[in-house]
């Protein structure tokens, strides 16, 4: 019986003995698929991240490819563009052509067909020349006068093969210029004009244009005429159209600066690269970061929370905005600025409530430009509604929102009340314009009698030469040659009269100054067309002298004027009162590298001492009857257009009045 038990207690243990390694193997098996899965979490990151970059790479690729597609798209539409731009100027250079040719085969004179081809050259100025040659192929005129590049040939051509053409022949290409002739009928001569392919390719092809792509104009031969800003890159797209006609044979081609990029957004891909690389990095490190990460978000709250006493500190109006034009931040200085509370603006989208009614449309356009444009700082002036419908107008300034990666997150706005600067500077306007037109009616009242005078003169010319036509249609058989001759007169005196007329409307009407480009001579030559009567009821000879090609100012038309006929009517008057060292009045333009010079000087008596230190304050006059104003509206008029008006005395007798204008620049600001 002992042994029984015993051996079952032996049994038992034996048992017990071989199950407890059982169990231990059990355990360390889990242990294992524990720690498996503990990896495999630790591993879905950075497959997500792997799958990300892949995914991201892919959607980069897709988004290059069809960027090279849209870019190759707008490479050809542009060149279609420019293809029609050119061929257009040069049908209305071949219109201006057909259109002289049929004047001069009407009979029209030389002297009108001129004045028509000096107006075209000046609104038109590729166009070199106009020269008109008889039927024997001899030179009868041409503007401007300058020797023949050929086109003496070109117009011997078309006069030996004997064709009259409904449309102007051109010649080949040379240095970059192109003839066009037109026959004027078929027992006449041949006019012909001068074409420059590189100044017509400079005027014509706008800014947008040239700072993306270089334009040229080729042939068989090479390069007839080009204009490109800097060199264009090897393997740059490039697209060619035929420009022919007009030019027979030759290729307009443009291509863009900067050839694509072969791996597309290097940047981008290298971004997504770096930033996997840190969050593979940042898995390894993470039980080291927590602690970190606290005390650095320890001291962002502190530092936030002492930005935030700054900005509520400020009496500026601040706005933040995400790239939807979502209100993220506001102080309160905007919030007192559009009487709404942070709560109400805080999470609003647009339209806002304190914007405008009437500038809505474009405030929104503003909106998407800044969505979609570059994140660069951009300043405006716009209006904004108040709450109590109260509407003031602010300065914005739009800077960036660039987070703690470097990427843009939306906009800071910097907001400026600026209604009353602008109310006071309206009224400092509206006082010049005024204080300017009734300058300009002073002048006028002076100038009546002389005015009344000069129209006199064309009215009396016209009676005269009505008076002799109907004495003509009375007679058995009217002589018609005499008859064309006396209307014609007619109307050129008639158009006299109404020139002056216009000149007085312009320089008496009453509108806000328009800055822009001004061709300076011709404001010279009508203010002494103006000037002319005075100048000889006084026996004073008004003359010019222009130094040079005068480049375009950035002015207003009238005002200048203004300038110019007060001036020279002082000089004039000046002249008539006092004993003077000469009968001549000059008008002198000259120009520098950024400003144009104007000076008038005058053979009169003088300014003494006394007036000219107090020359240019108002009512200072040297003549009894005057206000005194003068002087004072002319200096306010230039330091408007950025200018200056100094005087000089000279040292043989009489003064200098000299004034200076900004040399006109394109995209400037006015």
């Amino acid at each position: 019986m002992g042994r029984k038990k015993g051996t079952t207690v032996g049994l038992f243990g034996k048992r017990k003995a071989a199950a407890q390694p059982q169990e231990a193997e059990v355990w360390s098996a889990s242990e294992v698929l524990g720690a498996q899965r503990v990896d495999l979490l630790a591993l879905i990151p950075l497959v997500a991240i792997v799958a990300l970059v892949g995914l991201v790479g892919t959607l980069v690729f897709l988004v290059a490819q069809a960027d090279a597609t849209r870019a190759r798209a707008k490479l050809a539409t542009d060149a279609l563009w420019v293809e029609q731009t050119l061929s257009f100027q040069m049908s209305v250079d071949e219109d201006q052509l057909v259109r002289l040719a049929l004047d001069a085969a009407g009979g029209t004179a030389q002297n009108l067909l001129n004045a028509r081809a000096r107006l075209h050259i000046t609104s038109n100025p590729e166009t070199l020349g106009i020269r008109w040659y008889g039927v024997d192929g001899r030179l009868v005129a041409a503007q401007p006068e300058s020797p023949d590049h050929g086109e003496g040939a070109l117009a011997a051509q078309l006069l030996a093969s004997g064709a009259v053409t409904a449309r102007p022949v051109y010649s080949s290409v040379r240095n970059g210029v192109v003839s066009l002739a037109q026959r004027i009928s078929a027992n006449g001569g041949v006019v012909v004009a001068s074409v420059s392919l590189p100044m017509m390719l400079e005027r014509h092809i706008p800014w947008w244009i040239a700072e993306q792509y270089g334009v040229r104009v080729t042939d068989a031969s090479g390069t007839l005429a080009e204009r490109a800003r800097r060199p264009v890159a090897e393997g740059a797209p490039y697209h060619g159209i035929s420009f022919d006609p007009p030019l027979a044979g030759t290729t307009l081609e443009i291509m863009a600066y900067d050839a694509p990029p072969v791996i597309g957004p290097s940047a981008l891909i290298a971004a997504i690269g770096a930033l996997s690389v840190f969050a593979i990095l940042a898995l390894a490190a993470l039980h080291r970061s927590a602690t970190r990460r606290r005390s650095a978000e320890e001291r962002l709250h502190a530092e936030m929370a002492f930005r935030r006493a700054m900005e509520e500190s400020l009496t500026v109006g601040m706005r933040a905005k995400d790239l939807q034009g979502r209100i993220l931040y506001v102080n309160a200085a905007f919030c007192k600025l559009v009487g709404y509370t942070a709560e109400e603006l805080v999470g609003r989208a647009s339209p806002m409530p304190y914007w405008a009614f009437d500038t809505m449309e474009e405030t929104l356009a503003r909106q998407r430009q800044l969505t979609e444009g570059p994140a660069v700082p951009q300043a405006f002036e716009t209006r904004f509604r108040r709450a109590d419908g109260v509407e003031i107008e602010v300065q914005v300034y739009e800077a960036p929102l660039i987070d703690a990666g470097g990427k843009h997150r939306g906009w800071m706005g910097s907001i400026i009340d600026i209604t009353e600067a602008k109310g006071a500077a309206r009224r400092a306007r509206a006082q010049d314009e005024s204080l300017a037109r009734t300058g300009r009616l002073v002048t006028l009242g002076e100038m009546a009698s002389t005015l009344a005078h000069e129209l006199n003169q064309p009215l009396a010319a016209i009676a005269s030469y009505a008076a002799g036509g109907l004495n003509l249609f009375e007679q058995p058989e009217p002589d018609m040659g005499m008859l064309r001759q006396a209307f014609e007169k007619m109307a050129t005196q008639a158009r006299r009269a109404g020139e002056i007329i216009r000149r007085v409307q312009d320089f008496v009407r009453k509108r806000a100054p328009q800055l822009g480009p001004l061709d300076l001579p011709e404001v010279v030559a009508d203010a002494i067309a103006m000037m002319a009567p005075l100048a000889r009821e006084n026996r004073v000879k008004l003359s010019s002298v222009i130094a040079g090609q005068i480049p375009p100012v950035s002015a207003d038309r009238i005002l200048i004027e203004q300038v110019l006929v007060n001036l020279i009517r002082n000089g004039i008057e000046a002249m008539a009162e006092g004993p003077r060292t000469g009968p001549e009045l000059e008008v002198r333009l000259t120009h520098g590298e950024s400003m144009v010079f104007l000076e008038v000087v005058d053979a009169g008596p003088g300014i003494s001492d006394t007036v000219a230190a107090s020359l240019f304050d108002p009512f200072t006059s040297t003549k009894s009857e005057g206000m005194g104003m003068g002087l004072n509206i002319c200096r306010s008029i230039v330091e408007l257009h950025h200018g200056r008006l100094v005087y000089h005395p000279r040292p043989e007798g009489g003064t200098s009045f000299t004034f200076t204008l900004p040399v006109h620049s394109e995209g400037g600001p006015a």
